[in-house]
């Protein structure tokens, strides 16, 4: 076999890691580079908490001298006991259309989980299902969005070509706004509206929205606690999402409920800014702000990235209120659609009322499992 396997451990294999997807994509107009410097924080462990509970595996592979190949083995002790399951995951894998490249790769985190006691390996899939999951098997044709896998179709094969079958989907919704939501959807907005207990707040700067995202992030841990992939947040894990989110987070398209002096659901979107992003490049300096809050003020597109309501008050049209005041809110800036981010098969309810307000799935993600 012509592959070499190097963990990383020095610096310049750590660069490596970071920019080899730039490589591996060159040429793929439907690539979305990642935030360079949210890399070098997220995949150091002195500057990620997701780091404590898990045993972690960096790869490089080299062939004919050259990098070629990357993986990340992960194994999250906090969420095996919490679920009583031995699981490892590997996520981030990169590689060109090389079966032996891709096999060497996968067959080390195989080999590394094994030896730590675990019988399934997952993935892609990172620290949480806050991270990029799954591979695109529905949906190339279409622009990608923040936080989502945007492989060539290949990687899907290579993987499956290890004796991978699927674990779970999640797929992306699209809705368009120049069509109506159902009456029954006015109705109950306009009865939570006039009804004494509940209070939504909308936001106009950052400066307003800041001293809610930590209690938006608690409430994402008491609402997803359920969801597949879930782990629960501690407070400097919060923090480290909040430092990240906040920089392009629009006020206007986050929404969020009282009742009384608790906060009780969210919604937010972002604009989409993907052609910023794909601009700069992945570089925030020297110009690359400029060109993707550019892109924010351009853009006629939501990307609705997360929402939810407490279980004890679900079920009374929370969700329902903040969709309406957010679908108004896009119409006012000029959007002409919303993009759903990575919805789970497994929810139900969620996809019901996708469908009910003429929401179309147009991108589907698949996480994998191999028995070890």
């Amino acid at each position: 076999m012509n592959v070499i396997l190097k963990q990383v451990q020095s610096k310049k294999e750590f660069t490596e890691f970071i920019f080899l997807p730039e490589k591996i994509h060159k040429g793929h107009s439907n690539w979305l580079p990642p935030v360079y410097l949210d890399e070098r924080t997220f995949f150091n462990p002195e500057k990620n908490h997701s780091f404590r509970d898990c045993d972690t595996r960096m790869i490089l592979a080299y062939q004919n001298g050259k990098v070629g190949g990357r993986i990340m083995g992960i194994i999250h002790h906090a969420y095996n006991q919490s679920h009583g399951v031995r699981d490892a995951r590997f996520g981030y894998l990169e590689c060109p259309n090389n079966q032996e490249i891709a096999h060497a790769l996968i067959q080390d985190i195989e080999t590394w989980a094994r030896g730590k006691g675990m019988e399934r390996l997952i993935g892609p899939y990172g620290f949480s299902d806050k991270d990029v999951q799954g591979l695109m098997i529905e949906g190339f044709e279409h622009q990608p969005i923040l936080d989502s896998a945007c492989n060539f179709p290949y990687l899907v094969e290579l993987v499956r070509n290890e004796g991978f079958e699927k674990e779970v989907d999640c797929l992306v919704y699209r809705y368009k706004l120049n069509g109506f939501p159902p009456d029954i959807y006015r109705q109950i907005h306009d009865r939570i509206e006039n009804k004494n207990g509940y209070r939504l707040i909308e936001f106009t700067t950052r400066r307003e929205l800041k001293p809610y995202i930590l209690p938006v992030l608690r409430v994402v841990n008491e609402t997803y606690s359920d969801l597949y992939g879930f782990v629960k947040m501690e407070e400097d894990v919060m923090l480290e999402l909040a430092n990240r989110y906040l920089p392009v987070l629009d006020p206007r398209f986050v929404k969020v409920v009282m009742c009384g002096e608790q906060l009780v659901g969210f919604l937010v979107g972002i604009p989409n800014f993907t052609p910023g992003l794909q601009k700069a490049r992945g570089r925030m300096l020297p110009f690359g702000w400029y060109h993707i809050l550019r892109s924010m003020k351009t853009s006629r597109q939501l990307d609705l990235m997360m929402g939810g309501v407490l279980p004890k008050f679900q079920n009374r049209g929370l969700e329902i209120y903040m969709a309406m005041r957010l679908i108004e809110s896009c119409k006012r800036a000029g959007f002409k659609q919303i993009e759903v981010h990575l919805v789970l098969e497994t929810n139900q309810r969620m996809l019901a009322e996708l469908h009910k307000i003429g929401a179309v799935p147009h991108k589907r993600f698949r996480v994998f499992q191999k028995a070890l």
